[in-house]
């Protein structure tokens, strides 16, 4: 006779997750639509430092993708997991390390990108000792991921817990790796790689955060909740098995299209763009089995609104999986990169994948966690709509506005001269763009805040269970043979092993070659080390987000170099730390600025942007004026960048300071010669500022072609 066991779903981690989900994605979203309005409207920063688009930029990217979209995978994976292999978690104490630290997490990033206290690495900007918590944290969800599949009461593990799977394991290899880092001090640190390694690096771990956080995850969601929204099984069984081994392998292979056109390594960017075109087949794959789980169930769609968003979601991540892989293709990338089609295209995958999967998830779970009926049908229909329509305003214009910048950028006159010379033409003709995006996502806020009510009043009408009572047969050893994929899928440390295996291989045989391969990146024998004061200045200028704007790089494009001059070279960067190569072009390129306008120049824009450039959305940085420059952390600077490989000489951080001061005081003799009256000029920041853009691209001389 089989023995039946009766236990209890922990249902009260599931609700704590859905909580901080909801709750931060109104403060994620809320920020997104204030930082918009910015770029149409740069004084709405209010001449305050924490509230530049700079420095709000990624609050407002980490905010949605950890806070609002992570607590969303945990909710949807805490939920299903017990019900897939029918056990409660195995820990309620690491469930609760698990939320109350990833919580405390996204707090601390709420006040330290804000301060400025930055790694300046994309969706991963967080400073040394928070990237330490994420570990623990992680680790701690890990373990009470595997420990309750080791418990579990079914032979075999669903498709669902296999993309968890691969999304644990590829996210501990990639924020390993991004984030080694030496510390300086309590909140700043310096990378271990430099320029082209950096930015290979951070772009197998951006792009790949992208890969296994925001949509591994969130296909086994999808593989999880569709079917049971629907009462129908998975499509095809076969399908998703080659979705996810094709997709987990061939993921992980496509950051480089993120650096096209750069000063990678031609194989480095060949390799990417071919492996980027192949992920169309598993993605389309997933996207297929999702929506063929569907079929004769059309009616039902049209019913409830559960799976009207589970559709608009799995079509946007359609949309978005077709899409990327077309913009990895060089001479679609030519036209893209740097623009709002970037914009467009990362947002119709978060507001509609992700964001739309999530609602639906949570119309799902709330009735079911509070054992009642959805508040209001009507409701949920109308924040569908709201939704639906505000990612297609929001999205229609940036992808205008990337076609109008990059065709501007490249326009000709028929004497060979740039069409539009001045950057600021292109700019003030995407104002318009600006203020329609800003209105698609406060529509898109409007539906947010109707499902708030919605669910509030769902829970506010039923009773919570917190202990939901199961039962199941004990799970028994399985006497016959099992073959093919029905084998690893029962054995749970075979599984971990070949997820891990299929993951590592990619990247390594991408980040070895050109780390190890010196000829990757050639020396140019006149590229010299920051001196003291430009280190002070770049750090400025990473504290205050201007990589969110400008770009360090200039490709080789017959636009690119008649606007900016040579293009960028892989020797210029060996002492990049970090890599400032940015991802979008609000304003000009900077890698060729130093020594092309005064210094006196710098000052005034810094200070009012429109004094100097007419028509400029770049807020103003008065504080700059205001604060005193610090050499508190010079020395140990100095020290760790001499130990990661920068040759300055032994004793040189004894001397720095002055070295910086001497440096100081001449720029702002200049400075006061040309008409500047403030006092203890050589001691603020500016002058630092001032320093380091002065030295951008300065140590290619126009004779120099040729790297030694």
């Amino acid at each position: 006779m089989t023995k039946i066991d009766r236990f209890y779903y922990d249902n009260d981690i599931v609700r704590k997750f859905a909580i901080a989900s909801i709750l931060f994605a109104v403060v994620g979203l809320l920020v997104g639509i204030i930082i918009a309005c910015q770029l149409f409207y740069p004084d709405l920063n209010l001449n305050i430092p924490w509230l530049t688009f700079g420095r709000l930029r990624p609050l407002h990217t980490n905010a949605v993708i950890f806070a609002f979209v992570g607590n969303g995978i945990f909710t949807g994976v805490y939920y299903s997991t017990q019900r897939l292999v029918k056990a409660r978690m195995y820990s309620k104490l690491l469930s609760n390390i698990h939320f109350w630290g990833w919580q405390l997490i996204i707090v601390a990033a709420a006040i330290t990108l804000p301060l400025g206290l930055t790694s300046s690495h994309e969706y991963a900007e967080l400073e040394w000792p928070i990237d330490l918590a994420i570990a623990v944290v992680w680790v701690a969800f890990g373990i009470n991921l595997i420990m309750t599949l080791l418990k579990r009461r079914e032979s075999h593990i669903y498709v669902a817990i296999w993309f968890y799977i691969a999304g644990w394991i590829a996210i501990t290899m990639l924020h390993i790796g991004n984030n080694l880092e030496i510390p300086v001090s309590l909140f700043k640190s310096i990378p271990v790689f430099a320029g082209v390694h950096d930015a290979l690096i951070q772009w197998w771990y951006g792009h790949n955060a992208v890969a296994f956080f925001l949509t591994t995850p969130y296909l086994g969601l999808m593989y999880y909740f569709v079917p049971k929204a629907a009462n129908r099984p998975v499509y095809s069984y076969k399908l998703s098995i080659i979705h996810f081994w094709t997709l987990i392998f061939i993921y992980i292979w496509a950051g480089p299209h993120h650096l096209l056109y750069s000063a990678l390594p031609d194989w480095a960017q060949s390799l990417g763009t071919v492996m980027s075109l192949m992920l169309i087949a598993p993605s389309w794959g997933g996207m297929l089995n999702g929506l063929l789980t569907l079929r004769g169930a059309w009616d039902k769609v049209r019913q409830d609104p559960v799976l009207k968003f589970f559709v608009v979601a799995i079509t946007a991540y359609g949309m978005s999986t077709f899409e990327g892989p077309m913009m990895s293709i060089k001479s679609v990338n030519a036209i893209t990169h740097f623009t709002d089609w970037t914009i467009a295209h990362v947002h119709v995958g978060a507001l509609g994948w992700n964001g739309m999967l999530t609602f639906g998830m949570f119309y799902f779970l709330f009735p079911r966690l509070y054992n009642t009926k959805l508040y209001s049908i009507k409701l949920a229909e109308w924040h569908f709509w709201l939704a639906t329509i505000g990612i297609i305003v929001y999205a229609t214009p940036m992808y205008w506005s990337g076609i109008t910048q990059q065709l501007s950028w490249k326009q000709f006159n028929p004497d060979g001269t740039l069409m539009y010379g001045n950057f600021l033409d292109t700019v003030t003709q995407l104002i318009p763009m600006y203020v329609i995006r800003a209105i698609g996502g406060t529509l898109y806020f409007i539906g947010l805040l109707l499902a708030v009510f919605n669910l509030w009043k769902t829970a506010a009408s039923g009773k919570f269970a917190k202990n939901e009572e199961a039962e199941a047969p004990a799970l028994e050893k399985v006497h016959h043979e099992n073959r093919g994929h029905r084998w690893i899928e029962s054995r749970i440390g075979a599984f971990y092993f070949w997820t891990f295996v299929a993951v590592l291989i990619g990247g390594m045989v991408q980040i070895i070659p050109t780390i190890l391969v010196k000829s990757n990146v050639p020396t140019i024998t006149s590229v010299q080390p920051y001196t003291p004061l430009e280190i002070e200045g770049r750090d400025i200028y990473i504290r205050e987000g201007c990589v969110n704007c400008h770009s360090q790089l200039v490709r080789p494009f017959r636009s690119e170099t008649a606007r900016y001059g040579q293009y960028s070279k892989a020797g210029e960067y060996i002492y990049d730390r970090p890599f400032l190569w940015g991802s979008k072009r609000t304003g000009l390129d900077l890698h060729r600025v130093g020594g092309k306008y005064p210094s006196k120049w710098h000052y005034d824009h810094m200070f009012d942007p429109r004094s100097t450039s007419p028509g400029s959305i770049m807020p103003r940085y008065p504080w700059l004026q205001e604060n005193d420059l610090s050499y508190d952390k010079l020395e140990r600077k100095i020290n760790v960048l001499r130990m990661l490989g920068t040759p300055y000489a032994d004793g040189f951080e004894t001397k720095a300071a002055d070295i910086a001061k001497e440096q100081a005081k001449a720029i702002a003799t200049d400075l006061k010669n040309n008409g500047v009256k403030l006092e203890g000029l050589e001691n603020k920041e500016i002058v630092a500022m001032i320093a380091y853009l002065q030295r951008l691209g300065t140590d290619i001389k126009k004779s120099e072609t040729t790297p030694n």
